[in-house]
């Protein structure tokens, strides 16, 4: 659905109220909201004073608020919430919010189930507000890169993609993000398999048939920390996708394999890393050295030289931002709607029974 622009500051950016201020908040998306034209970092939610202390020391004009009751209390004098809490508070978060009329953006995954993620998107559509999932790895560069190789048909029909997001992480690191409480929504399969579900679910459509394997392989752990899914689109193109802490040598990103030739992606988008290290967005974000870029051929491997550097498209989560800027303000498109997000959880609610019962689930 398109947003319906609120009523705001005349002239002014829109006001957004950020609900947590973890990794997602702080790294991802207070940096991105502050660079976003149009918008503005207007209030932090956290209890952690620490937190609190870094969300002023990095932006110096942002208030900062113990408890979401604090932040509704001044609803009228907002325009957006952007919710970056645990993945248990998504549903209640986003459903406060609407209801008080304020547009949503929810961090991955919206919801525990897709119903729940239906259920949010009937209640933004009923009250004409902007519901958006925040699936920023739409704009990673090796995912644009690809998109822009299938558009071209540089591949020709495509058969198998391969997607891994691996990860070597042999002690677990706690917090609800591993625990193993159904609540609190955690492990792998919801963490990075919302990421290489979504992506896709993009590229290749609808699902007819998922079969998974989730594993808790580290000490301690409690949570998936090592999953692979494979899927079935009712295009044909079959998906093979891991997610992994435990993976001790990493494989390529992507090896996406068609009728004309096949690509293969290795290392991660450079954006998370840049954020991380206080980067901001600019002149030259996103972009790749040559050195990693990927390789378009056939009939020999990359490793020994097969195939042709494919220059990788550079990375833009700026514009999901930029997106909802201009949904809000002038009825553009929402980026991701939270629709797309509950077909998304169809998948991971069918992985996780598949993983649990051993069986192909179809849909």
């Amino acid at each position: 659905m398109t947003g319906t622009p609120p009523a705001h500051a005349p002239g002014g950016p829109l006001r957004v109220g950020l609900v947590g201020y973890g990794l997602a908040g702080s790294v991802f998306h207070a940096p991105l909201i502050a660079a976003t034209e149009g918008l503005t970092l207007d209030t932090v939610v956290t209890s952690n004073p620490e937190r609190q202390r870094q969300a002023r020391a990095e932006f110096p004009d942002v208030r900062t608020v113990a408890s979401p009751d604090e932040l509704f209390d001044r609803a009228a004098e907002l325009d957006l919430v952007v919710i970056a809490s645990p993945n248990k508070t998504h549903v209640p978060l986003a459903k406060r919010a609407l209801e008080a009329g304020l547009p949503v953006v929810v961090d991955k995954p919206v919801a525990g189930t897709a119903a729940e993620a239906r259920e949010l998107a009937t209640l933004a559509e009923e009250r004409g507000l902007l519901l958006s999932v925040f699936q920023n790895r739409r704009w990673d560069n090796d995912f644009l890169t690809l998109r822009e190789l299938i558009a071209e048909d540089a591949l020709g029909d495509v058969w198998r993609f391969e997607s891994r997001f691996e990860r070597w992480r042999p002690k677990p690191k706690g917090g609800w993000r591993e625990s193993g409480d159904p609540a609190e929504i955690g492990g792998l399969l919801y963490d990075l398999g919302s990421h290489v579900v979504d992506q896709a679910l993009v590229l290749f459509g609808p699902v007819t048939q998922v079969y998974a394997e989730s594993v808790v392989r580290r000490a301690g752990a409690e949570a998936d920390d090592d999953t692979f899914i494979a899927l079935t689109h009712a295009s044909g193109v079959r998906s093979h996708l891991y997610v992994s802490s435990t993976a001790a040598q990493l494989g390529p990103r992507f090896r996406v394999l068609g009728s004309k030739a096949g690509y293969v992606k290795h290392g991660l988008d450079p954006q998370e890393a840049a954020l991380r290290e206080g980067a901001r967005p600019g002149p030259g974000w996103g972009e790749e050295d040559e050195a990693l870029w990927g390789r378009l051929g056939s009939g020999e491997s990359p490793v020994t030289g097969g195939g042709d550097p494919a220059p990788t498209v550079p990375g833009d989560y700026p514009a999901y931002y930029a997106a909802v800027a201009k949904a809000l303000l002038e009825g553009g498109p929402n980026p991701v709607d939270a629709r797309e997000a509950a077909d998304a959880l169809d998948v991971l609610e069918a992985a996780r029974r598949s993983a649990r019962d051993g069986v192909v689930v179809a849909l």
